[in-house]
């Protein structure tokens, strides 16, 4: 934790800065990558972005100012542009669909999901039924369901459970979303034990714990203060997950700008709490 006094308010008001906050490793990599493709390619070829290099407004913005172009399908990219995926990773007929057109790849895809993705793969090489642990829906979840032809069992919360009925309990293995803590998946990986003891999952090592540590020290800071901002953008998943945690303690708001707060909400406020989700700048 970070603390300041800010008088700008008229009065006294403690700021107390969440640590950490803001880019994980991966984030930081993926717009590096961007931000040196368009210093290499510059005046020479046209950058696209397959969906948002990260989920955060203020990044996408910034960097469609520097000319780079953000597109939904691999289609809208023209002919011999270079195209470039989000951290997130995609599936693989999204990677075949490129390698028919004549575009340049850069693949920005963070190495944790990249890790994911190869267990995926050598579970179902090996003939397991994999579950994945995360939000349907989510960019990240959509890339790691196409990596095999096989279905894959999305579960996103308990009950979810309750519906799996496979013919061999004992070739099952599980998966998880990188952008969800070991707290928010704990209740549901024990679950799945308890109904399937001899399933598979992933090694402590191999777990993301950028999301974790950010959720547990924005608690910890919710206990400390009176209002807590979150930066982060509203289609952040673990932006949002900051906010719900933060809002069990005192007022919490998930903001893209300091633009967007608004003054009254601190009339009677001495202590604030400021931290940002991993794909949100520490600015």
């Amino acid at each position: 934790m970070h603390n300041a006094i800010y008088t700008g308010l008229q009065k006294e008001v403690e700021v107390i800065l969440a640590k950490p906050r803001g880019f994980c490793a991966g984030v930081s990599r993926a717009i590096e990558i961007v931000k040196l493709a368009i210093e290499y390619y510059k005046d020479t070829k046209t950058i696209y972005v397959l969906h948002e290099i990260v989920h955060n407004k203020y990044i996408v913005e910034t960097l469609k100012t520097m000319g780079v172009i953000f597109i939904d399908k691999v289609d809208q990219a023209q002919d011999g542009s270079v195209l470039i995926y989000s951290a997130h990773g995609v599936s693989k007929s999204i990677k075949q669909l490129a390698e028919l057109r004549n575009l340049e790849v850069i693949d920005a895809t963070c190495p944790l999901v990249n890790k994911v993705h190869k267990e995926v793969q050598l579970y179902d090489k090996s003939g397991y039924q994999v579950i994945l642990i995360g939000h349907k829906g989510h960019r990240e979840v959509e890339g790691t369901v196409g990596q095999i032809s096989t279905p894959i069992i999305i579960v996103q919360n308990l009950n979810d459970i309750d519906k799996i009925e496979i013919s061999d309990r004992n070739k099952l293995a599980y998966v998880t979303q990188t952008t969800l803590s070991v707290d928010d998946t704990k209740v549901i990986i024990d679950k799945l034990k308890k109904k399937f003891p001899n399933i598979k999952g992933p090694d402590l090592k191999d777990i993301c714990y950028a999301t974790q540590n950010r959720q547990t020290t924005t608690k910890r800071l919710a206990e400390l203060v009176d209002i807590v901002f979150i930066l982060g953008s509203k289609n952040s998943s673990n932006s949002n997950r900051l906010k719900e945690l933060a809002a069990i303690q005192t007022q919490a708001f998930l903001i893209d700008s300091y633009k967007e707060i608004d003054l009254n909400l601190l009339n009677d406020i001495t202590k604030i709490g400021i931290t940002a989700g991993a794909s949100a700048p520490d600015i």
